[in-house]
């Protein structure tokens, strides 16, 4: 097992759902975790899918609660956002887009194709400093609150495995080979460098 406790991100679009709920569940079982969104706004869902409620990523998770319960609570609780943005403001006090930290990471983990071709040219776009490798995986998990729930526990399954990898730069591939089929699910893995 590796010395040192692997530096994970979970990336979404817009840092609401599910990278927050795997943040949640990683965060729990120990492990150093943040969590991001690669939008340009953050976007919870409003009224209707095509017309979201859209906030700046210098909101507050309480701001945007407040905003929210103002306007239908009994509409925004029944859908899950409000319990959703309670649970994010008791786990950090606002999104954060991944473009803006500067942070190393061994491990960033993806919840959609379009936001890890995000995370992998923003990494490429980068001048490479220290040459530490990160691998970034995606599996690709539909943005419910349900699905967000199965996703977070498969994330945190991953990390475990990958913890306990005596050298995770010739084993990762294997691994994610295994994953696809426990899960049923296919994945997505580049390496980059800082």
């Amino acid at each position: 097992m590796p010395s040192l406790p692997l530096r994970i991100a979970v990336v979404c679009s817009s840092n609401q759902n599910r990278s927050m709920e795997a943040h949640n569940v990683l965060s729990k079982r120990g492990f150093s975790v943040r969590s991001f969104g690669t939008g340009e706004k953050v976007k919870p869902l409003g009224p209707t899918r095509d017309r979201p409620n859209v906030y700046d990523f210098r909101t507050t998770y309480e701001e945007m609660y407040k905003d929210l319960l103002r306007k239908d609570k009994e509409y925004y609780t029944e859908n899950g956002i409000l319990p959703m943005l309670e649970r994010n403001k008791n786990i950090k006090p606002r999104p954060e887009r991944f473009q803006e930290c500067t942070d190393l990471f061994d491990l960033i983990l993806t919840c959609e194709e379009r936001v890890y071709d995000q995370v992998v040219e923003d990494l490429n776009s980068r001048e490479q400093e220290t040459c530490q490798p990160v691998h970034v995986v995606n599996v690709d998990i539909l943005d419910t609150h349900k699905e967000a729930t199965l996703g977070a526990f498969l994330i945190c399954d991953l990390c475990q495995s990958i913890q306990c990898m005596e050298d995770m730069e010739n084993g990762i591939d294997t691994l994610l080979q295994e994953f696809e089929g426990k899960y049923g699910k296919s994945f997505l893995h580049t390496g980059c460098f800082y």
